[in-house]
């Protein structure tokens, strides 16, 4: 064979092209990405709209129900789900493997231009590639110094225009998300009396705001060599252009804003609950690019983060404290990780000094593990993969498994040497002469692992790189064994003694290996005398793997948890809590986890309640929904904590709570080891009735689960319907129109445009005088001005009705749908858990005839 020929006759190029691949491999390893997991490229394309005041039965109708109509013939769609809430609709669409994202994007952006009509004040739908499933790699919080005066949640504007840009610069940033605080407005406070006097009506002050703040195009215009561009230029550069505007003139004298209304700079309602260890704070996060290296980005996050805390923060008598680091678990795994790398490694070298009983062979054996594990590298980093715990996984998998080929050959020509011939003769004939059969071997572990290469589903693409490791590791100490070792053995093997009792006890026959070698050998030697006997060995042999197989074989469950650090835990209260009282369970949560955080030391509750301490905890509830974070102090102990959280929140009454630990591979809350129960059907209060019996069926069959409704299994938001009295209203000279933008106004206000301020454009907000509803009454003595002047309330000119409706409806494929969602216990495998429920409470809802053609559960 040349290639051993050559190899022999020319170490020097054998060695230098070892010292190369190990090089090489040593600088892919320094410039390779490294993250926690591989990367999982799901084609998905996301749609939100914004419609401020709508109700989500309204976004249904007339945005999601017309977005749907079109989006559901799109070539290649997989998937469609949709979720309608207050001034809010989101759609995300998944589509089948191996198409296009950017394809993707672009017919999506097509089809939605095809929708003919949107509520007239909706805002135009926003199209991003990806949806929800990135998470994010930091989470940091808004911490004041000693001597700070201001309001923190009046700080969301500063952080946004001047902290968030410097963060969005680093690179290989995807988004920088702030959540809390208020933003600057600037508020027109309306004087009702003011305005009737004067015969103002509230929607005459919008459309004079609206017409009035505008720039225009004129045109443009030519003079000798040069072309005018001109502009009727009408935006409010300052308060005083707002409050100067004419709403109207009334007996030929104008009629001011400023004479009816108060015009400031203000900030806005604050809709959000975000605290931070007992205290109100401004959360960010940071979510990078896939396939980026999360370390440097970790690494430059924090440069950047202590420049900002020493300069403009630190002038603000401000900090930000980092409360979350994905890059402390991922060293954590990692280190793991290398360390049974190298363990591996070592126990491998033993193994072969142990039966070699020699240095030298054992060092020629053995110089297959660095060279082919570190040459793996440089594959990986040519096949654009990266480093993460799968990949690392292969490596830990094939450090046994590089040496093997090594063995055969150098037994081989250690046989070969046994036999008298000189060291270049016997590497040469040693290799020859098993180098098919080592080939074989190679390709028949490789053809195991390569098919997953190919795979390009959710599976295929998480088990990729632990394919690519193992295969490239093995194939490289194919080379390595009919190059490297026959050359290293032409050179240092030496004289072998076959009566060296060194070397005859590797082979030993007494003790108990060598009886049980012999009885073997003389089994085997009886056997293929036989061919009745061959036949029964081989079908008893494969009837009781079989059946030991399947008899020991364990449940399937999910890929592996991992032991993050962090906990999450969400909590869905009953429908129409508003912020105040979300803010007091906050507190009330706070009482049971706070007494755990001590950032000195130990806390005294944890060390009492033999619980791990945590470093910090934070609580941000927005909509009908609340989530908090906590990090434990000590990684390996974090599911202790989950019992305690658990109850924590269940004391809580009305409450849902699901708390977990995410998992290595989960994406978002709740995702990864859980059960979906995905009902869909066109009635809301059947689907709801059918979720309540899943939810109930399953609470009985998995004690101990966590159960969390996707949307709430409740109708009881509460909702105010005005029903306008037409004939009352057209002898005011009003419309229903009128009457509704009157009311958005008295209300919680209305947005009546944009307004530049200090460079970046705030809303304008028409809305009256703080507090004047605190209760259902005061809804009927809201005032309304008709054109004549004449003020009269609300209950006078409309019927107002207190009903109930959802907060939140959710569509899967174009259908409306209620997803039950079951984490179950630790102790009950997935697998098993999953039966129960289909077994135990799917099953008899079928049989029941409850499901069929129209209700359907998937």
């Amino acid at each position: 064979m040349k290639l051993v020929d050559t190899a022999i006759k020319r170490p020097v190029t054998v060695i230098v092209g070892a010292i190369l691949l190990v090089l090489f491999g040593f600088i892919s390893l320094y410039r390779i990405p490294i993250q926690l997991t591989p990367n999982v490229d799901l084609p998905e394309v996301s749609v939100e709209t914004r419609w401020e005041g709508a109700s989500p039965q309204e976004v249904e109708r007339e945005i999601i129900d017309v977005q749907e109509e079109e989006l559901k013939n799109l070539e290649g769609l997989d998937s469609m789900e949709s979720e309608s809430r207050d001034s809010y609709a989101y759609i995300n669409l998944m589509f089948e493997i191996g198409t296009d994202p950017d394809d993707a994007l672009l017919r999506v952006s097509k089809k939605l231009d095809q929708v003919k009509k949107y509520p007239a004040d909706a805002d135009k739908p926003l199209i991003k590639s990806g949806g929800r499933r990135e998470q994010a790699i930091a989470w940091m919080v808004l911490k004041t110094g000693d001597g700070y005066q201001g309001i923190l949640n009046q700080e969301f504007d500063f952080i946004n225009d001047q902290v968030k840009p410097f963060l969005e610069r680093i690179d290989n940033i995807a988004s920088v998300n702030v959540y809390g605080g208020q933003e600057r407005e600037l508020t027109v406070t309306i004087d009702t009396e003011a305005m009737a006097a004067r015969k103002i009506t509230i929607p005459e002050l919008l459309r004079a705001l609206a017409v009035e703040n505008r720039n225009v195009s004129a045109g443009s215009f030519d003079e000798g060599k040069r072309k005018y561009v001109t502009r009727t230029v009408g935006e409010f550069r300052d308060v005083t252009d707002v409050e100067n505007v004419i709403i109207k003139r009334v007996n030929h004298i104008p009629v001011k804003i400023g004479d009816v209304a108060h015009v400031q700079i203000g900030y806005e309602k604050l809709d959000v609950v975000v605290r931070h260890e007992g205290s109100p704070t401004i959360v960010m996060n940071v979510v990078r690019e896939p396939g980026s290296n999360v370390l440097v980005i970790m690494s430059r996050l924090k440069e950047v983060l202590k420049d900002l805390n020493d300069s403009i923060l630190k002038d603000r008598k401000l900090m930000i404290r980092q409360v979350y680091d994905e890059t402390r678990y991922i060293y954590s795994a990692i280190d793991l990780v290398r360390k049974n790398i190298f363990l591996g490694g070592i126990l491998a070298v033993i193994v072969l000094i142990l039966f070699l009983r020699n240095i030298a062979s054992t060092f020629i054996v053995s110089l297959a593990i660095p060279i082919s594990v570190i040459a793996t590298f440089l594959i990986m980093t040519l096949l654009g993969r990266n480093i993460n715990v799968v990949s690392l996984a292969g490596l830990s998998f094939a450090i046994g498994m590089v040496v093997d080929n090594s063995i055969v050959v150098f037994e081989n020509i250690f046989r070969h040497r046994e036999m008298g011939k000189s060291r270049a003769k016997a590497a040469y004939d040693g290799t020859v002469e098993v180098w098919g059969a080592v080939l074989a071997s190679t390709l028949t572990t490789v053809a195991v692992f390569l098919p997953i290469v190919f795979v390009q589903e959710e599976a295929g693409q998480l088990f990729r790189d632990i394919a690519i490791a193992i295969s490239s590791a093995v194939l490289l100490s194919l080379v390595v064994s009919i190059t490297g070792i026959p050359t290293l053995s032409a050179k240092i093997l030496g004289r072998v003694d076959t009566s060296s009792p060194k070397r005859r006890s590797r082979f030993s026959i007494k003790g108990l290996a060598g009886g049980f070698v012999n009885m073997i050998t003389r089994f085997i030697y009886w056997m293929c005398g036989y061919v009745t006997a061959r036949v029964m060995v081989v079908f008893v042999l494969t009837i009781l793997s079989v059946s030991f197989s399947l008899g020991l074989i364990p449940k399937t469950e999910y890929l592996p948890q991992g032991n993050r650090e962090m906990l999450f835990g969400v909590l869905i209260p009953p429908p129409g809590y508003n912020q105040d009282e979300m803010k007091r369970i906050a507190q009330e949560v706070e009482k049971d986890i706070l007494p755990l955080i001590n950032h000195e030391g130990d806390s005294e509750t944890a060390l009492k309640l033999n619980l791990p301490p945590l470093e910090s905890f934070f609580f941000v509830a927005f909509g009908q929904q609340a989530f908090m974070g906590m990090m434990s102090k000590i990684q390996e102990r974090t599911r202790e904590l989950l019992p305690y959280i658990y109850g924590a929140l269940r004391k809580i009454p009305g409450m849902i709570a699901v708390v977990q630990q995410p998992g290595l591979f989960a994406r978002g809350i709740g995702k990864g080891r859980s059960i979906e129960v995905e009902i869909t059907g066109p009635d809301l209060v059947q689907l709801i009735k059918l979720g309540r019996q899943v939810f109930g069926g399953a609470m009985q069959v998995l004690p101990g689960a966590q159960i969390r409704p996707i949307p709430s299994l409740d109708l009881g938001s509460p909702e105010m319907q005005i029903v306008p009295d037409r004939d009352r209203l057209t002898r005011l000279g009003m419309t229903t129109a009128d009457l509704g933008t009157t009311v958005n106004v008295l209300v919680d206000g209305a947005r009546a445009g944009g307004f530049r301020f200090l460079g970046e454009e705030i809303d304008l907000v028409v809305k009256t005088e703080e507090n004047r509803i605190s209760e259902i009454q005061d809804l009927s003595g809201l005032p309304v001005i008709a054109p004549s002047g004449e003020k009269v309330t609300l209950a006078s000119v409309a019927d107002i009705r207190l009903t109930e409706g959802p907060s939140q409806i959710n569509h899967l494929h174009a259908q409306r749908a209620i997803t039950i969602q079951i984490i179950p216990p630790a102790e009950i495998a997935l697998e098993t858990a999953t039966q129960l429920v289909a077994e135990k409470v799917i099953d008899p809802l079928k049989s029941s005839g409850v499901l069929g053609n129209i209700y359907q559960i998937h």
